[in-house]
């Protein structure tokens, strides 16, 4: 089974395992990602953070991205602006309002400040502990890293249930490692 048809098959388990998750765990797992301490510390330059609004079967990250706020985070969230292209982002704090972006997922408006994020907690269907994560497919996120390690260095988080690990992911040459996965049981550093 070629590349492709080796993550189309492992989407399709991934999503019914992080809907079943999220189903059970969906009131408290966001909640527990903010209580962990985060992995990384703000420093003078380097301190924008941005996490995602969550969809569907999504873990919340909106507790954890307020709560780094408090501790002096310029925070964020990302824009997809078109097929083929590398995310937008925008500041954003949770509270603060939102429009209907792609697929109606709630982004900042257009008059937010662009801002180009230092760490990115980043969604998906399923993880590692090398740090391959599983995505939807769009290749939005592993552009968008590719781009800004080529800029900068940054610091790369997915946020996910603990039942989203997998053994491994299937993951080709342009598939961009995760430094850390956080769930609601914890945060493991990858590699």
């Amino acid at each position: 089974m070629n590349l492709f048809d080796q993550k189309k098959v492992a989407r399709g388990e991934a999503g019914v395992i992080r809907k079943v998750a999220h189903e059970g765990l969906s009131d408290k797992a966001g909640l527990a990602l903010a209580a962990y301490e985060f992995p990384v510390k703000p420093v003078a330059g380097a301190s924008t953070v941005s996490a995602f609004y969550p969809f569907r079967s999504e873990i919340d990250t909106r507790p954890l991205l307020g709560k780094l706020a408090a501790d002096g985070w310029t925070t964020s969230l990302p824009i997809i602006i078109g097929p083929g292209l590398p995310l937008v982002f925008r500041r954003w704090i949770p509270g603060e309002p939102t429009i209907p972006g792609d697929m109606n997922i709630p982004r900042p408006p257009d008059s937010a400040p662009e801002v180009w994020p230092d760490v990115l907690i980043v969604p998906l269907l399923s993880f590692d502990t090398k740090g391959y994560r599983l995505g939807y497919g769009g290749g939005f996120y592993d552009r968008t890293i590719a781009l800004l390690r080529s800029r900068k260095k940054i610091v790369t988080i997915g946020a996910a249930y603990s039942a989203q690990h997998v053994d491994e992911v299937p993951h080709g040459e342009h598939d961009q490692p995760l430094d850390y996965v956080m769930t609601e049981l914890g945060v493991l550093t990858c590699g």
